[in-house]
């Protein structure tokens, strides 16, 4: 599987309320029985291209796929009546029948792999692409050399064996796809979508609990409505759910204290104390998958001593730094998965990411210290990003006695290009969102080329390739435990802290179920308004 570039978050700064984002919790009336949700403006809403948070949760009420996760983050069965494989590398789903898009064309076999070629289709450049990437045929369909034309332009190993049974034959074993499938961007796509994609995205056909009432209102509001002839796991309890599109947190923040907004899934960490005040009972802090982390460019020469890698991780006082950025929110970690994963130990990565001032020395002036200037560089996207790489630089100065650090806020729009292209100028703010909760998740990206930090990660990949064709859940999490050592023994990057989602309802909505692992945090079918 090759690396996610997208998937790397970038978050959205808190500026002005959308102008028109504004109205109470519904249409106001008594009858009403709709509830709305706060987002930001999302990128896309085509699933096989939605790879933005905001966009991920308005397809999760309009899509459903193959697989789900439960409450434990197991994966479950949506569309799928079965997953079943022998050897982990010739896959079988069994799909229910009678099941329909919102335009009611059935739900097939052929629905998933016409999406799934779309996505994997290289030329398209759809953000979900990778996560295909283990199927047969990929790679003719993604020449290493973006350049050169792809040799096909399906996907090999997708077979629809009748209308309801869809064959998945990979290119190696991957024991971890029914997590994959429960990605919201593995969703099948009906047959007007193919005719018209730039209209789909505008007015997407899902085949969820929800489905679009009118076209998207860009930077205003999509709203939705109950799709009554839904036969899937999940029907809806709310007449009706409009997610109301706001260009900064902090205006949904408002707005969800003055009960216009119903729901917000992200309360800006400075309003957190408050919000446990207004809200009370309505604040919810809820475990995350998404980690934070400070990147190495290995490809600088003065960052190939790991001796100084480890050093200043060992400088950084991350209890500190969450205490004065997020007040306390956020867990400071040890390990490069989040601990709602299977498989998290909270020390992995031990004496390297414990704050150690005085070892820090040591190890500095051992890897012979850092001359000249060290630059920081993270992007504008959020203010709190400046504030903790601040407290970093500090301490570095203090602990380590490193004079000149300077910092680079890059445009968000030209960040991700910048750390891809191997362009940046110093250890650089680095991220990662769970896509389902799973170690290979968090370790492919960090040891299958081509890797932004520049590390060789032949080793790591090796042991998570060992771990994908493992059988058992237990053998394959060993694997993917011995992989994790090797990437924090070797430091390319090191951990930080691992998020929590500060969230908050309003009172005119109850039965508000919350879950680490559903992308809006919220299931929007259980919601059922006053």
């Amino acid at each position: 599987m090759t690396v996610k570039k997208s998937r790397w978050l970038i978050s959205l700064t808190a500026v002005a309320l959308a102008a028109s984002a504004c109205g109470g919790g519904g249409s106001g009336g008594t009858k009403d029985k709709s509830f709305s949700f706060a987002i930001t403006e999302p990128e896309h809403l085509t699933p096989g291209n939605t790879n933005d948070g905001q966009g991920l949760n308005v397809d999760e009420a309009l899509f459903d796929r193959l697989m789900a996760l439960d409450p434990t983050g197991k994966p479950v069965p949506q569309e799928a009546e079965s997953l079943t494989s022998t050897d982990q590398k010739v896959w079988t789903a069994k799909i229910k029948p009678g099941l329909t898009f919102h335009n009611g064309e059935p739900v097939t076999a052929q629905s998933y792999i016409d999406a799934w070629n779309q996505a994997a289709y290289g030329p398209n450049g759809w953000g979900n692409n990778a996560y295909f990437a283990t199927i047969d045929g990929y790679d003719d369909m993604n020449p290493s050399d973006e350049k050169a034309k792809p040799k096909a332009d399906k996907l090999r190993g997708l077979k629809a064996i009748d209308d309801h049974t869809l064959q998945i034959t990979l290119s190696r074993p991957f024991s971890q796809l029914p997590l994959v499938l429960s990605f919201a961007g593995t969703a099948p796509l009906p047959k007007a979508a193919l005719s018209d994609l730039k209209g789909f995205e505008q007015k997407p056909i899902g085949n969820g609990p929800f489905m679009l009432d009118g076209a998207w209102e860009h930077n205003r509001q999509l709203k939705l409505k109950k799709f009554p002839g839904y036969k899937g796991p999940r029907p809806a309890h709310a007449d009706g759910l409009t997610f109301k599109i706001y260009a900064g947190r902090d205006a949904a923040y408002t707005d969800l204290q003055a009960g216009k907004v119903d729901f917000d899934s992200q309360i800006p960490a400075a309003k957190v104390p408050q919000a446990k005040r207004v809200l009370a009972k309505r604040f919810l802090s809820v475990p995350s998958g998404t980690m934070d982390f400070l990147e190495f460019p290995l490809y600088d020469k003065a960052f190939t001593n790991p001796d100084l890698r480890k050093a200043i991780s060992m400088a950084i006082d991350r209890q500190s730094i969450v205490d004065s950025v997020y007040n306390g929110a956020f867990k400071p970690v040890g390990s490069l998965l989040a601990p709602i994963v299977p498989g998290y130990r909270e020390n992995a990565c031990g004496q390297a990411c414990t704050y150690n001032p005085q070892a820090a020395k040591q190890l500095f002036d051992k890897a012979g210290g850092f001359n000249g200037t060290l630059h920081l560089m993270f992007s504008n996207a959020d203010s709190t990003y400046e504030q903790w790489m601040t407290d970093i630089a500090n301490q570095l100065k203090q602990n380590l006695g490193i004079k000149n650090i300077v910092f680079d806020k890059v445009q968000v729009s030209d960040y991700l290009t910048k750390l891809s292209d191997h362009k940046a100028t110093g250890p650089y703010r680095s991220n990662w969102i769970m896509d389902y909760p799973s170690a290979e998740d968090y370790l492919t990206p960090r040891c299958t080329p081509p890797i932004r930090s520049g590390y060789e990660g032949a080793a790591c990949l090796d042991l998570i390739k060992k771990g994908n064709a493992a059988g058992d859940p237990q053998q394959a999490q060993q694997f993917y435990q011995q992989a994790e050592d090797v990437v924090l023994k070797d430091m390319p990057l090191t951990p930080l802290w691992n998020w929590r989602d500060q969230a908050g309802y309003s009172n005119h909505v109850s039965n508000v179920e919350v879950d680490p692992y559903t992308m809006p945090l919220l299931r929007l079918d259980k919601v059922t308004v006053k």
